[in-house]
């Protein structure tokens, strides 16, 4: 494509939407959804070497202006959308994301936003030394000897961002103390973003007819998920009803459930009532399960768990294949979970809720875009194989 005066096919020529994969559908989308009329691949080249080594170009400008030479970016913001889709490493798309920002500001970019839903090294959120990760609690000889030997990785990644031209980083539900505080550190606190879907669950709990909202409880699955739970609860002026539970590790892979002493309501209040238990990630699905089957004891109507980040591992389709369980809902910050095959046994009972629109949104008002977006800030994906995709097929 010719890209002579290409940036003037934008709605918003001072904003670019790239991504670190040709194929990544998900920065598509959210260029899409800000109305960026030209594909991203007509505005980056992501070139690799023979020698396999990554160098992209970015290609909007008027290829015979030899006067901007350095400085075709000049009062321009890059966005850089990054999620982990399986068929290329988190390590190979974090150099990526290092060498995409270092071209834009090498060639005068005026800012560079990193969005990555699912932040990468997160979870490497200590290291070895009282130094390594902000905590909420005391860290004693057992935590630090835990990661003896081993790096500081979610400071390293956000200093190598910052590092590599990186001005915010716009993340999804990141429920670590230490890597906020890092990130807050390095960014500063206006541009690292930890974007909450409490609004957007509260809206599909209130409007997709999967439970009936005025007999509906949520429930926190342990302490850890009590705010999170609490601002879905009062989102959009709602107020629902919340019970807490706790839970007591008896094994590395076994929990014993319990409603928490300080729970809002006991469980006897969740009979004949569609009941959400909510949590920001699933990796293996023990504690869900335990929780889940203990509530199916006090008769709920219904069971739904509703997740943020849902790693989608054998065991945890093991687990959550449980009658316990009658619909699962979670978000596309693992775009891998779009795929049926990913989903195996729980297609029958799962559907995705794409957020690119909801971040895109963000990102709008943020920028001062002027892009009219309208709810649902969500585009629900689900298999044939559930039964409700075919009673809202009937709807439609």
């Amino acid at each position: 494509m010719d890209t002579k005066n290409i940036t003037s096919l934008t709605k918003n020529k001072d904003v670019i939407v790239v991504g670190n994969l040709s194929d990544s559908y998900f920065a598509i989308d959210i260029a899409d959804f800000l109305e960026q009329k030209t594909d991203f691949s007509d505005l980056i080249m992501l070139k690799t070497f023979a020698n396999s080594e990554f160098c992209p170009r970015f290609t909007a400008h008027d290829e015979d202006d030899y006067s901007t030479i350095g400085s075709t970016l000049a009062g321009k913001t890059v966005i850089i959308v990054s999620v982990h889709r399986g068929h290329v490493s988190r390590n190979e798309l974090a150099m990526r994301n290092f060498i995409i920002a270092r071209a834009a500001k090498d060639n005068d970019a005026k800012e560079v936003i990193l969005v990555e839903p699912e932040l990468f090294y997160s979870a490497q959120d200590r290291g070895p030394k009282r130094s390594h990760g902000k905590t909420n609690f005391e860290r004693e000889m057992a935590d630090l000897y835990k990661f003896n030997g081993q790096p500081f990785t979610a400071r390293l990644y956000a200093t190598l961002l910052k590092s590599s031209g990186i001005d915010m980083v716009v993340t999804v539900h990141n429920h670590s103390v230490a890597t906020h505080h890092e990130y807050t550190e390095i960014f500063g606190e206006n541009n690292f973003v930890n974007l909450f879907p409490d609004s957007l669950f509260n809206y599909y709990i209130h409007n997709s007819g999967i439970v009936d909202p005025a007999n509906t409880v949520l429930i926190a699955p342990d302490k850890g998920a009590v705010d999170f739970v609490s601002s879905v609860a009062r989102a959009n002026g709602t107020n629902l009803p919340i019970v807490i539970m706790d839970k007591i590790r008896t094994g590395e892979r076994k929990v014993h459930m319990t409603v928490a002493q300080h729970s809002q309501y006991p469980l006897s209040f969740i009979k004949d009532r569609d009941i959400v238990v909510l949590d920001d990630m699933v990796r293996t699905g023990g504690t869900i399960v335990a929780c889940c089957k203990l509530l199916r004891e006090y008769n709920p109507r219904k069971v739904i768990f509703m997740t943020t980040h849902f790693h989608s591992s054998e065991e945890t389709k093991v687990n959550l294949a449980t009658p316990a369980i009658d619909e699962i809902i979670t978000t596309s910050t693992l775009p891998s979970i779009l795929n049926r095959d990913n989903q195996g046994r729980l297609r029958k009972k799962m559907a995705v809720l794409k957020i690119n629109k909801w971040i895109a949104s963000y990102l709008n008002e943020r920028l001062n875009m002027n892009v009219n977006i309208e709810p649902p800030l969500y585009v629900e994906n689900m298999s044939d194989k559930n039964p409700r995709s075919s009673e809202r097929d009937k709807k439609s």
